[in-house]
């Protein structure tokens, strides 16, 4: 990969994130990161074909600064983060150094007629012209301790990771142009400390820096003859980190609410039933006197003022005279009633006429007795509508 294709990489990564954006915690995000690479000291363990003799730190290698990128994806529980990692270093040699014996290894420039150059063994001293590249590529799950960070507010973290490295020797050589001693590779379990600071830019997104220290131990490769070799890869990045965060604003500058309804008016109170109305008359008549007409002219004012639907006109006697002829009395008196208020405007089919002759006795009295007060007609309304609740506020 080189450096053209990563700067493609990030300016298309910052275009994809600079559409308007929002907020952090409980969200999802993603993002890239690119910078320096400072790897250590790369001590080579060189075992010879037999097995039985181990050159020890035999050869040093030494690396020019190269570069770490990455892109990650992730979710951010508020103080926690997790997320999962796919990163590639890169570095070239600056220089190697036989500091200890080791066994035959390719290492000179093939002269003609030969092709390829035999194994011998290299004198101690330092390599000025070596050649060859560290490449690193890596799946890593991280933890990060995340504060601040929130509104515009910079934010800092720490955290750790642990995965898989695929760690390539490629070509390595001990002079420019010369035969390489080692191309090959290893995978095994990496870690990695991280920390950095980032500061919020829009809503969305994040830009910051970010330490990292990887590490992968016993890196087993084979040179270009089989011997086995043994080493640890360790490296520093500072890189510049670019973060989009996926979620739904809190808030925003949207339009006011509606102004809530005024409020409704009370509701009327439920209609009252007006009455029992009584009306009073002459010993053994049916005829209605000048006092019970103005009675039942505000009876039927009652009636169509409150709304009622039905009247019930009850006929009573006193306790003179024989029973069965009070019965007929008291039904003459509700009829002579119900005729005068059907005269009146109440309708005739919402009355109901009953009798009860002497047996209902307002007030008690023997028999033969006779008695103005049960001598009447109780006239009862039912019926009344409710009142509209639909557009008020009930009381």
């Amino acid at each position: 990969m080189t450096m053209r294709t990563l700067a493609a990489a990030i300016v298309l990564g910052t275009t994809a994130l600079s559409s308007p954006v929002l907020a952090k915690d409980q969200a999802w995000y993603i993002g890239l990161e690119l910078g320096p690479n400072l790897m250590q000291n790369q001590l080579f363990d060189i075992r010879n074909a037999a097995q039985t003799q181990v050159s020890q730190d035999g050869i040093r290698a030494r690396h020019k600064i190269g570069y770490d990128v990455g892109g990650n994806i992730g979710y951010d529980f508020g103080k926690f983060r997790a997320e999962f990692e796919v990163a590639y270093k890169a570095n070239s040699i600056d220089n190697m150094i036989v500091e200890q014996a080791v066994p035959a290894i390719p290492f000179g420039i093939p002269t003609a007629p030969a092709t390829t150059v035999m194994p011998s063994v290299p004198a101690l001293g330092t390599r000025n012209a070596a050649d060859g590249d560290a490449r690193v590529l890596s799946f890593m799950a991280n933890g990060y301790y995340d504060a601040g960070g929130q509104g515009t507010d910079l934010g800092a973290y720490i955290g750790a990771g642990v995965g898989i490295a695929r760690v390539q020797h490629a070509n390595y050589a001990l002079v420019g142009g010369g035969a390489s001693f080692i191309d090959d590779s290893d995978t095994g379990v990496a870690w990695q400390v991280l920390a950095g600071v980032y500061k919020p830019i829009s809503d969305h997104v994040d830009i910051g820096l970010k330490y990292r220290f990887f590490n992968v131990d016993n890196v087993d490769t084979f040179t270009t003859n089989g011997l086995a070799t043994q080493t640890n890869y360790r490296s520093h990045s500072l890189m510049f980190t670019l973060a989009y965060n996926f979620f739904e604003p809190v808030d925003c500058n949207c339009a006011a609410p509606p102004p809530p309804p005024p409020p409704l008016p009370p509701c009327p109170p439920a209609a009252v039933t007006p009455g029992p109305f009584l009306v009073f008359f002459d010993w053994d008549k049916s005829l209605i006197t000048a006092d019970a007409a103005l009675i039942l002219d505000r009876a039927a004012e009652q009636f169509k003022a409150t709304g009622q639907a039905n009247v019930a006109l009850a006929g009573h006697t006193d306790t003179s005279g024989n029973a069965d002829y009070n019965m007929r009395l008291s039904q003459r008196r509700a009829d002579a009633v119900k005729a005068y208020l059907a005269g009146k405007g109440v309708p005739e089919a919402a009355m109901v006429t009953e009798a009860f002759g002497q047996t209902r006795l307002l007030v008690e009295t023997p028999d033969n007795v006779r008695e103005p007060q049960n001598r009447r007609v109780e006239i009862t309304f039912s019926g009344a509508p409710q009142p509209n609740l639909t557009n008020c506020t009930p009381q």
